[in-house]
């Protein structure tokens, strides 16, 4: 008995330092997250060819080999980065469906749609990039995740126009035009601010792009 209770003890012991599993797996999601915002910066400002590990460990206030030992290497990184965005934009359409009101399910649709363009205009920028570069890390993602969820949400849409719900429209180029109308405030926030005479758009222009913007795919839905 007195064997036993001297093993538990050391075991005991030999733990004590020893940080819970549970904890461990929640800080490191935490460090991945924040590893992930930082690259995400780093790549729309210099792109997949110019941001070294160095960059992103720099702006993320981290070690360079913290940086690998959470992801490996660059090409990791940066692929992490695009899942999460895709991740981040597909999210949304989840809302989309049949027994939904059509007019809150797209306008709550471009809403989010365009707070995550003024939350996080980097992760526009780098899913605009690879895709100008032929989307070489996003391509299986494209034919299978996206075309997928694109279709299911089509099928929705259709089966609003049959009920006479909203107009005839396509819906996947219904989809397209929102994602453009909405991204190009990140994507090309530096042209839309010196048109308007502004250093930066203002929250009240992305208020205004998203009134602007909301009402044009209503109207032409026949939703308001």
């Amino acid at each position: 008995m007195a064997s036993a209770l001297n093993s538990g003890q050391g075991n005991n012991g030999a733990n004590a330092g020893r940080e819970p599993v549970g904890a461990r797996a929640s800080k490191r999601r935490i460090n991945e997250a924040h590893i992930i915002q930082a690259a995400e910066s780093v790549f729309a400002e210099h792109g997949y060819g110019g941001a070294t590990t160095a960059s992103i460990a720099e702006a993320a206030g981290l070690p360079k080999a913290n940086v690998h030992y959470y992801f490996g290497t660059k090409k990791a990184l940066y692929q992490a980065v695009l899942d999460n965005i895709l991740s981040l934009w597909l999210a949304p359409m989840e809302d989309i469906q049949v027994d939904a009101d059509p007019a809150m399910a797209l306008k709550g649709y471009i809403a989010e749609k365009m707070r995550y363009t003024r939350e996080r205009p980097s992760a526009s920028k780098v899913f605009a990039n690879e895709l100008l570069h032929g989307a070489v890390h996003l391509e299986t993602h494209l034919k299978t995740d996206l075309k997928a969820l694109v279709e299911e949400k089509a099928a929705v849409l259709n089966t609003w126009i049959e009920q006479g719900r909203m107009k005839p429209v396509d819906p996947a180029h219904l989809f397209f035009l929102i994602w453009a109308s909405t991204q190009t405030y990140a994507d090309f926030d530096v042209q839309i601010a010196a048109v308007l005479g502004k250093a930066h758009i203002t929250p009240e222009d992305f208020q205004t792009a998203e009134e602007t913007v909301t009402h044009m795919v209503l109207a032409t839905c026949g939703l308001e």
